[in-house]
């Protein structure tokens, strides 16, 4: 091959330095010329190492005017980055001020060669889904009719009470299916995953879909990428690692629960989930529901700006399937109990629970924390207990046990009280454990089961029991539970943060939805507040326009945008003052993260959210190739958004 016929190819080299967050060029050898396409990932030359890259493009023309160094081998099997992944790789990592690299790290899987080997499967057809059980929501059957014409509609969807979500997700990910599309569903976790795994069995058939997760091993993970890359399958569900997977034609995308923080990859730049498939959906022309009990204030803004329809249950359809709510704490309950203002469990809760074991159903009771006594104090001043080694606070793993750090495990025994010397501690949260024990002392004779991370139950049989769970892990009951008992709600509605309420209001429907239609569910909580008002209602969407009327009047997410800087004292101070006046950057801070880093908080207006990150992009690319100290810029911090 001549120089002026020689061929070239742009790389993005897996390099994590900021500053080399770019394309670089490598002429195509001419025993590789064959091999080198668009999406194929090769080991090229850097910096007198050895390293792999994914080609971007194929061009006849380098812009590197210098010495262009030759690609060394081409990694099997071919292309593994669509030309629709490649672009929105590239939006993603623009948009979370990221590295390109980083990005397409979370997007393609650790390579298998023995899974390359296997022969392909041929793609089984899909049967047109059962349409009656979306017709429940105002739009529901519309949606999923234009989805099977091949248009774009995009919903924000409010599930009702005991709504089997995993099937609704399959039949709209059948729609597409029939009409020779592919679906992309994303799931908080493993357990969500492996519901919507059976649903998808069921509508679809089997061998009609893949599932992409962290929990399924590299192996299964590399076998379910390749058959969505080939065409085998049109159908992929998973986790947030599955949000980048290359679906042919794609149709439709897909995210459940998407306040659940399990949607926010562990890994930079730290992407959503939910950001990802709906910049997905831009850019593929695919439909998109945004799903889930709750209504998240970002899905409510795609509402009010029109991007999205709102999808909520019939008014017929939600009498018929929606428990009774009753909240404890106003001036009525008072009255008529004066305890319940401090009792955990007031005599309504109690009455509720008798009843639906006497029914023969199960009860669920919804403890905020895990362990025994998670969190003590002094009985007598009420100081908080502390380590006095490192400070941690101090916690009961069991009755007649001295109390335990809960940072560095020490066993505080004998404990004295730092302030008055006393011995004597209190409980200042009750966990799940504690109150399992409280409830079988309560209800002899009836059994009482813990769910919690690390013991999780799937469901539970029928019959009587009493299930103690923390938020987030409540087994599902066959016929559902006869009564729901929401308890120690202070713990979550007082976080110091943004988005307490609307994550408590999430947990708790979550919870409610588990309960039988004419079934009790009880909350400890003040009927006058706006959070317990949209429960007793199942109104998740007029409590999300809520928080976003709020959040416009205070300037926080989703209506504003924000950008977290971490790093060394004053460091991050520097970064912020070069910034460019035109931006109207506000700084909120220092915030001291501990005794050597702090935080400061960057606010702009939502439309100049990407100039943001483009700037703080070339801030620390260029602060990496002075090599002065580094500062950690995240887009949508979690902690705020």
């Amino acid at each position: 091959m001549t120089e002026s016929a020689a061929r070239y190819a742009a790389v993005c080299v897996d390099h994590p330095l900021p500053q080399l967050n770019q394309l670089f060029d490598y002429r195509i050898p001419v025993e590789l010329a064959d091999q080198v396409q668009a999406g194929c990932r090769v080991s090229v030359g850097f910096s007198n190492r050895k390293l792999k890259g994914t080609v971007l493009a194929v061009r006849d023309h380098a812009d590197f005017p210098g010495k262009i160094l030759p690609i060394l081998d081409v990694v099997p099997p071919g292309p593994v980055l669509t030309a629709e992944v490649a672009e929105l790789a590239q939006r993603i990592a623009d948009r979370y001020a990221g590295n390109l690299a980083d990005v397409l790290r979370l997007a393609l899987p650790e390579r298998k060669i023995r899974v390359e080997k296997e022969d392909p499967a041929e793609r089984l057809p899909v049967a047109a889904p059962d349409l009656a059980h979306w017709d429940r929501y105002n739009a529901g059957e519309a949606f999923l009719r234009a989805v099977h014409d091949g248009k774009a509609p995009r919903i924000a969807w409010s599930a009702l009470p005991g709504e089997d979500w995993a099937l609704r997700l399959a039949e709209a990910a059948a729609a597409a299916a029939e009409a020779g599309r592919g679906a992309l569903l994303v799931v908080p976790d493993q357990y969500d995953l492996e519901r919507l795994d059976r649903a998808l069995n069921a509508v679809l058939g089997p061998d009609r879909h893949v599932t992409l997760s962290n929990a399924m091993g590299p192996t299964p993970r590399y076998r379910s990428f390749l058959k969505a890359l080939r065409g085998e399958v049109r159908v992929v569900a998973g986790t947030q690692v599955a949000m980048f997977a290359p679906v042919e034609d794609l149709g439709l995308v897909a995210v459940w629960d998407d306040g659940d923080k399990n949607l926010i990859s562990l890994h930079a730049p730290h992407p959503h989930a939910r950001e990802v498939l709906l910049t997905r959906a831009e850019l593929a022309g695919a439909a998109c529901i945004v799903g889930g009990f709750a209504r998240t204030p970002q899905a409510q803004l795609l509402v009010e700006t029109g991007w999205a329809v709102s999808a909520a249950g019939r008014r017929e359809a939600l009498r018929a399937s929606a428990p009774r709510v009753v909240p404890i704490g106003d001036d009525a309950d008072l009255k008529i109990d004066p305890s319940s203002s401090t009792a955990r469990l007031p005599s309504v809760a109690w009455e509720a629970a008798r009843k639906a074991l006497t029914a023969d159903l199960p009860v669920l009771l919804q403890v905020p924390r895990r362990g025994y006594v998670p969190a003590v104090s002094c009985q007598r001043c009420r100081t908080r207990a502390l380590c006095p080694d490192c400070t941690g606070p101090l916690r009961l793993t069991g009755p007649r046990r001295p109390p335990v750090c809960t940072w560095c495990g020490r066993v505080d025994d004998p404990h004295r009280c730092a302030e008055c010397g006393s011995n004597r501690i209190r409980a200042v949260v009750i966990g799940a454990a504690r109150t399992a024990e409280e409830i079988a002392s309560a209800f002899p004779g009836v059994e009482v089961v813990e769910s919690n991370a690390s013991e999780r139950l799937d469901t539970v049989p029928a019959g009587a029991r009493v299930v103690v769970s923390t938020p987030g892990v409540e087994p599902r009951a066959p016929q559902g539970y006869g009564a729901v008992l929401l308890v120690d709600t202070w713990a979550q509605l007082t976080r110091a943060e943004l988005t307490a309420s609307e994550e408590a209001l999430r947990i708790w429907m979550n919870a409610v939805a588990l309960c039988a239609p004419g079934g009790t569910a009880v909350v400890t909580a003040d009927g006058g507040l706006q959070v317990v008002q949209a429960l007793i209602r199942w109104d998740a969407a007029w409590f999300a326009g809520q928080e976003l009327a709020d959040r416009a009047e205070l300037g926080f997410p989703p209506v504003m945008k924000f950008a977290a800087l971490t790093g060394l004292n004053g460091e991050a101070e520097k970064l912020a003052a070069d910034l460019p006046s035109d931006l109207d950057v506000e700084i909120i801070g220092p915030i001291p993260v501990d005794e050597h880093h702090e935080r400061l908080l960057l606010r702009v207006r939502r439309r100049d959210g990407a100039a943001l990150a483009a700037v703080l992009a070339k801030a620390v690319a260029e602060r990496s190739s002075a090599k002065a100290e580094q500062v950690r810029v995240q887009i949508d911090p979690r902690e705020i958004a």
